[in-house]
């Protein structure tokens, strides 16, 4: 998701998003310990999106 996309939700939104997020993550996490994560590359992407996110989160609280 590109940065222009992400100052355009709503709070609600952000936060459902990173709740997406993190279960994503959790699941990549629980493959690549199975042996069972084909892309590893998405696990690296799940990250970096759930830092601009995080980022993006924080500067919206006053």
């Amino acid at each position: 998701m590109r940065a222009r996309e992400l100052r355009e939700l709503s709070s609600d939104e952000l936060d459902r998003r990173m709740a997406e997020t993190r279960q994503e993550l959790f699941n990549l996490r629980f493959q690549t310990a199975t042996g069972v994560l084909e892309n590893s590359a998405r696990l690296r992407h799940a990250k970096r999106e759930r830092a601009s996110r995080t980022k993006r989160q924080k500067s919206r609280k006053p």
